[in-house]
């Protein structure tokens, strides 16, 4: 009883204390993933990308495999507030290493609760599917690198599947979606844009003038750049053959090709030939550019979507000249230039 008054005659003279900051989340250890792998055994993958590279497109494809489950949009580690922050405070810290809770065998039980928690959601989905692989798909355009250093520590035996577009199409893309849902953070210059492009789009076609702001292709092409780099840096540092790659212009040239090395390299047992037809008609069928046309069909029937090279055709020669500025020794790296004098 004496302590509490003491305790809250501190706070009344001094203020509430300020709450002690968490230390960091520790990772999951080998033996802990071989604990885990006890309740939850089925292979994970997950698909990372910038947005508008084709990440739904490969997530429709990838779960046309009898064995493979896929899903969208759980950002675990992609958007906060995150996986972690079920346990991202000192109180939940407190609670799960405290030394008197015999459960925890002297360690922060923390990595083990977002493992569980992440583990039970996909694979209630996959069972539910009955299928034995089962991923999440989930754009990761803002946290880049942290994003696949925060898989790693929760799930450091998954595979990190990362799809690359050509930044300027993925530019063009992620300008015509945010004309056609209206998004809020447009500015004025933006919608005098939409209003010309409403009133005469031949005026935009080749190049003659341009849909873009320069603020908005540096800011793009800049996240662009950066979510490239680091995602494939850290991919192949942590992850190393568990990692794999592939570029959206591939798989839309040769879908089953590409399809195939993917499910080998998710494990799938066998890749019939039948799924060409099934992959061929799950690319012949666009949900996205259907749902675009129905909210906003003047700006949406501008762009074709889903193809490859929209952004060349739409630039004009200041957009190649800032495009280039940022991100041109990224599209030669690629193979989408052999040089910068596109």
């Amino acid at each position: 009883m004496l302590s509490r008054l003491k305790s809250a005659a501190r706070v009344l003279l001094k203020g509430d204390p300020k709450r002690k900051a968490r230390s960091p989340i520790p990772a999951i250890t080998g033996e802990e993933v071989a604990e885990i792998r006890q309740f939850f055994p089925r292979e994970k993958f997950f698909i990372f990308g910038h947005a508008r590279s084709g990440t739904t497109l490969l997530m429709r494809l990838a779960r046309l495999h009898p064995d493979v489950h896929c899903n969208y949009q759980a950002h675990f580690f992609t958007r906060k507030p995150l996986l972690k922050s079920l346990v991202d405070s000192s109180e939940i810290e407190e609670w799960l290493a405290r030394k008197s809770n015999r459960w925890n065998q002297g360690r922060d039980l923390s990595p083990l609760v977002l493992r569980a928690a992440a583990d039970f959601i996909l694979e209630r989905d996959a069972a539910r599917a009955g299928k034995g692989i089962v991923g999440d798909k989930s754009p990761s355009s803002t946290i880049h690198g942290a994003a696949v250093r925060d898989l790693h520590s929760i799930y450091p035996d998954a595979k990190l599947v990362y799809i690359v577009r050509d930044g300027r199409d993925v530019l063009s893309s992620e300008r015509f979606r945010n004309f056609v849902e209206d998004s809020k953070f447009l500015s004025a210059e933006d919608k005098r844009i939409i209003a010309d492009l409403r009133a005469d789009s031949a005026s935009f076609a080749g190049g003659r003038r341009s849909i873009f702001t320069e603020a908005f292709i540096r800011r793009v092409a800049k996240g662009w750049v950066t979510n490239l780099q680091e995602t494939d840096d850290e991919g192949k540092r942590l992850f190393g053959e568990n990692y794999f790659s592939l570029r959206y212009e591939d798989l839309l040239a040769a879908p089953f090709d590409e399809m195939t090395r993917l499910w080998k390299f998710l494990g799938a047992q066998k890749v019939g030939k039948g799924l060409a037809k099934e992959i061929q008609a799950e690319m012949d069928s666009n949900p996205d550019e259907e749902w675009q046309v129905q909210r906003n069909s003047d700006i949406a029937s501008f762009l074709p979507k889903g193809q490859a090279g929209n952004g060349t055709r739409l630039f004009t020669a200041r957009d190649k000249a800032v495009f280039k500025e940022v991100a041109g020794a990224l599209l030669t790296k690629w193979g989408y230039e052999t040089n910068n004098d596109w």
